[in-house]
């Protein structure tokens, strides 16, 4: 399987005055498309520096990253934005939807930027929300709409420019453990349909529905481990008779 992520000696030194502050130490690591790859650790080792890395809204003070193929490591900003409108997809703990528009018209925000025309943003927006079971909510605002389902629009906002990995921050963080399960078996629903996705957790049962845990300490990758299958599959959409809460 091509590799979507290819990171090489990635390093991170962040200088407050004349103090240095190593943030990321040599990490070499590649995501295979397809993957589904959590990524964990305590606070301070680094695990949101690798993901601000991963999804190009940082640079490295050294080493090599390839995304998609492309060489990142040292474009331009705007080079950079349109790389991530293009190649990436977020998904944030705190959703950042925009509470005026509806879930639909949020979708659409992305494809904006992307210059799409005004009916292939609508059918991909409308596409996108029926894939996470939110087709018939598409005209609700976020006040309109738990948490759960705020989190499947957020979600569908990712998808809207079908990018080639998907990034998600600690996604379940303001959820119940019931919405939580259900998004978790969302992304596990996309990843089985050939998604790429990393997850930041610092919660170990959350990051065991991936395939792969990557264990960050003091900036160093110090444990890749495959998750045994019959882990990733718990919980899965065939309990998906319900909807988010």
């Amino acid at each position: 399987m091509t590799a979507v992520v290819q990171l090489t000696g990635i390093a991170k030194i962040y200088r407050l005055g004349k103090v240095e502050v190593p943030a990321l130490r040599g990490i070499t690591v590649e995501v295979a498309g397809g993957e589904f790859v959590a990524i964990m650790g305590p606070s301070g080792s680094g695990k949101s520096t690798l993901m601000n890395m991963i999804g190009c809204l940082d640079r490295p003070t050294s080493g090599t990253y390839i995304l998609n193929g492309h060489d990142v490591s040292r474009m331009s900003d705007d080079d950079l934005a349109d790389v991530r409108n293009r190649e990436i997809g977020f998904v944030f703990q705190t959703f950042n939807l925009l509470p005026r528009l509806s879930a639909l018209k949020n979708v659409e925000m992305p494809m904006i930027y992307a210059g799409l025309p005004p009916s292939q943003r609508r059918e991909r927006a409308l596409g996108a929300l029926q894939r996470v079971g939110l087709g018939h909510r598409m005209y609700h605002t976020a006040p309109e709409l738990s948490g759960g389902e705020q989190q499947r629009v957020a979600i569908a906002r990712a998808l809207a420019n079908r990018p080639a990995i998907l990034l998600a921050d600690e996604p379940t963080g303001n959820l119940d453990s019931r919405s939580g399960e259900e998004i978790l078996a969302i992304f596990q629903e996309l990843n089985a349909a050939g998604m790429t996705i990393a997850m930041v957790s610092h919660d170990r049962e959350i990051a065991e529905h991936a395939g792969r845990i990557l264990n960050l300490r003091d900036g160093r990758l110090v444990r890749d481990e495959v998750v045994p299958r019959p882990l990733q599959a718990r919980e899965t959409l065939a309990a998906g008779s319900g909807s988010a809460t």
